[in-house]
């Protein structure tokens, strides 16, 4: 639910007795008197008291049902009943105006003198939501409650009364109502302090008032007044301050009779003969053309659904429109359903990009996601190896475990080894979901069940069991590696006692991993068969979570090396690197090579994984051993004649790289940058690692708008340079080219939003709306180039002479 959202029940829906718990007494009871006289027995004076809590509903000032009575209780101070009260009435009898009182009675007591207190209570709050949780009565003393409207034995404190005992026990039953976050260190802390300013507070008022503390149940939702069969609250008299008045309207999202009745008539299938031949007029087509441009997470509105139906006919040579005209449908109605139906089948063939779409939770008809999976089949396996983790979570929103998708996914790899590996982890991984572990079960169950049936495999080298067995020994690679990395953190010392042991192992008690008894293929890259490590170039990392750096030898002679890490959730910088990788491509068929590195990222479990290890220098290492980026890339690249003393090839990779990354991270809202996640190659290649903060999210404050560094435009030249005016253009032209395809990237995050990615399963609605955002798509390609630029500018403007506020907390963002 998000923040802004309220979500209540209706009193008049509630069919449950009102019930409650009438819990403990607090403070301490006056003192009886005893006559002094010598007939009285001398026992009485020992006699503890015995009592009970009688519970009575009023009904606008009115008794309502029998009274209710706990047990006797003896044993205090302090007097401890705990018992649940159900009475006769349900929460939908209930008035606005609906009270509880509260007598205690003393039977140990002579006649006169056996009412404790009382105290009376609304069950409904000023803004009529029913009161939950614990709530602290103050007893009036010697008393019976009061029941009336204007009641003279109010339970709650006065105003002007209240102290910080009431302040804190007010937030005590918000945090025990769960509105208040718990952090179990903190709490622990807190309620300490709150039990010493508890005591002091009695000390100070010498403990003279009783207390009742009363429990009332709580629902998933706030609970609204409202009597039953009305439609309407009444309205709270208005006041002379500027206070907000909530009003809860009970047909929000209802459907309007008579619209619905309008448009019912309007789609009158009657009516497609004349429709047939409709075409629409000058300002129709402009609308029409408009609704064709809006991104596919915009809800269309009633007048637009209309518009489109109107004239789907003429609409059907558009392939743009078909996902738009399947939005309009009204599903329900099945001879509307089955004309979409046949429409569809003779609508203009869509785009790779627009099926996904309709494989969206938004589109629930199995006919149109079978529709949509027949037009992925026209997809390439390097294409659909692009989609490959966003169509496995599709696989959420089908209608059946074993659909149409999944059957797709499967005979699709049954092709590609690649897409084969990458299947079967991807399915395994989301295994860990509890919704969704039948689902994602029967897939792997069909995947392992085609695989085994194949014949020789397509290299000749390989039938289907020897295949399933070389995919099932990377999950057994990946374990043995999970219970080294525990055995390495457990060493005491530094990171090279932790190296030592790593050595250790793999060359005493884990030997067959130096040398594998048949090939693995590589997680990583399926098409790389590896044979063992390598243990005297494997290493550790000096980080909380000692990932391990592991060389392997392949079976072509040479040597790959990939990080193994275990505690840390990869799905996330999965995903990002997905989006690197497919916006690299997306660049390369405009002819626009950005030398981007899109590094493989695999998440082998919801806390563990593997990287492709890229030899590389953190700026902030190279700024330490170097000084400056320049400095380094002469080492490497030197050229006396070249601009900053930099072979000219080598300084344009730098450029493009950082325009490359420079766009990617601000559409994707990457957060937490800082000198040791960016990462910079010996030919001038600069790329981003570490993806914890996405779309927006950034543990810093005063984030900048673009994630450029100081560094970075020094080593250009400076703001005024002519390599940094190349910078800015490649910027801008790679934006455009990315706009181009907003909607196969909003559609990739759509079908994120069933996930357990962290930044996205938090708000997933948000999380696409500050995506779509980032794309201004209503703007032209000529306006864009002016904003990114102002971006750019405003970024760099950040990092130089600090002339503003703003601009000086941009420039710590860096620090």
């Amino acid at each position: 639910m998000s923040g802004n959202e309220f979500r209540f029940f209706l009193s008049c829906d509630i069919n449950l007795p009102v019930t409650f718990r009438v819990e403990r007494l607090e403070g301490k009871l006056p003192s009886s008197k005893i006559p002094n006289s010598a007939d009285v027995d001398s026992s009485l004076e020992e006699k503890r008291p015995e009592l009970y809590v009688e519970c009575t509903l009023y009904l606008d000032g009115a008794p309502f049902g029998l009274p209710m009575r706990t047990r006797l209780e003896t044993k205090g101070p302090s007097y401890c009943w705990n018992e649940l009260i159900t009475l006769s009435t349900k929460y939908r009898d209930l008035t606005a105006n609906s009270q509880l009182s509260f007598t205690v009675w003393d039977v140990s007591r002579g006649k006169s003198e056996g009412v404790i207190g009382g105290a009376t209570i609304h069950l409904f709050n000023m803004k009529k939501q029913l009161k939950t949780g614990k709530h602290k009565l103050r007893l009036w003393l010697g008393r019976e409650a009061d029941g009336s409207v204007h009641t003279s034995t109010p339970g709650k404190v006065p105003k002007e009364e209240r102290g910080e005992l009431e302040r804190l026990e007010k937030l005590v039953n918000k945090y025990e109502r769960g509105q208040i976050q718990r952090v179990d260190w903190l709490d622990r802390l807190a309620f300490k302090a709150m039990e010493k300013i508890k005591e002091r507070e009695n000390s100070k008022n010498g403990s003279s008032h009783v207390y009742l503390v009363i429990d009332f149940c709580s629902f998933e939702h706030r609970v609204v007044f409202q009597e039953s069969g009305a439609n309407f609250l009444i309205p709270s008299p208005i006041a002379s301050t500027n206070e907000l008045v909530t009003v809860w309207d009970p047909e929000v999202g209802k459907i309007n009779p008579s619209e619905h009745k309008q448009l019912k008539l309007a789609r009158s299938l009657n009516r497609g003969i004349i429709d047939r031949d409709l075409k629409p007029s000058i300002t129709e087509r402009k609308s029409i053309q408009r609704i064709l441009k809006y991104p596919p997470t915009r809800t269309l509105s009633g007048d637009e659904r209309q518009l489109l139906w109107k004239f789907r006919f003429s609409l059907m040579s558009e392939k743009r429109a078909l996902t738009k005209f399947l939005r309009c449908v009204e599903w329900s109605d099945v001879q509307e359903a089955k004309q979409a139906l046949e429409l569809m089948g003779k609508w203009e063939p869509i785009d790779v990009c627009d099926a996904l779409e309709l494989l969206s939770p938004v589109f629930e008809s199995e006919e149109v996601r079978a529709y949509a999976v027949s037009v992925l089949e026209r997809a390439d396996d390097e294409e659909l190896q692009c989609y490959l983790l966003q169509l496995v979570q599709a696989l959420r929103f089908e209608r059946s475990d074993k659909s149409r998708l999944s059957h797709f996914l499967v005979q699709r790899s049954l092709r590609n080894i690649e897409l084969a590996s990458f299947l079967r982890w991807y399915v395994a991984v989301e295994l860990h979901d509890p919704a969704y572990t039948k689902r994602f079960y029967c897939t792997y169950e069909i995947l392992e069940e085609s695989i085994l049936k194949l014949g020789v495999v397509a290299n000749g080298d390989e039938d289907g069991l020897k295949l399933w067995h070389s995919l099932v020994r990377q999950t057994e690679l990946t374990a043995q590696l999970c219970s080294i990395t525990r055995d390495v953190r457990n060493v005491r010392g530094g990171t090279q006692k932790k190296i030592e042991k790593l050595r250790h192992l793999l060359s005493g008690l884990l030997s067959e991993l130096t040398y594998f008894d048949e090939p693995i293929r590589s997680p990583l890259a399926p098409g790389v068969l590896i044979a063992g490590i390598i243990p005297s170039e494997s290493s550790i990392f000096k980080s909380a979570l000692h990932p391990l750096r592991l060389a392997f030898r392949t079976t072509n002679g040479g040597s790959c090396k990939i990080i193994f890490k275990k505690g840390d959730d990869l799905r996330q910088d999965q995903l990002v690197i997905q989006m690197v990788t497919l916006m690299d491509r997306l660049l390369k068929l405009e002819n626009l090579d950005l030398h981007l590195t899109p590094y493989r990222v695999l998440a082998t479990g919801h806390d563990e994984g593997m990287l492709e290890f890229i030899p590389s220098k953190s700026l902030a290492q190279i700024l330490s051993e170097h000084r400056s980026i320049t400095s380094y890339l002469q080492k490497f690249h030197p050229d006396e004649d070249g601009p900053f003393g930099i072979t000219a090839t080598c300084l344009e990779t730098f450029i493009k790289s950082c325009a490359g990354y420079s766009v990617i991270t601000y559409i994707l809202g990457i957060g937490d940058r800082h000198l040791d996640n960016l990462l910079l190659r010996d030919d001038g290649r600069l790329f981003h690692v570490d993806f914890g903060f996405i779309l927006g999210r950034d543990p810093k404050p005063f984030p900048p708008p673009m994630k450029l560094c100081k560094e970075m435009v020094e080593a250009m030249g400076g703001a005024e340079s002519q390599y940094y005016t190349r910078f800015k253009s490649y910027c801008c032209e790679a934006y455009n080219i990315l706009r181009k395809s907003s909607n196969l990237i909003l559609n990739l995050f759509h079908l994120m939003a069933g996930s357990n990615i962290p930044d996205i399963a938090s708000d997933p609605e948000k999380g696409i709306l500050k995506l779509q955002e980032k794309f201004q798509l209503d703007l032209d390609d000529e306006e864009c180039i002016h904003f990114f630029q102002d971006l750019i500018n405003e970024s760099v403007s950040a990092l130089f002479p600090q002339m503003v506020e703003t601009i000086h907390r941009w420039a710590q963002y860096w620090r």
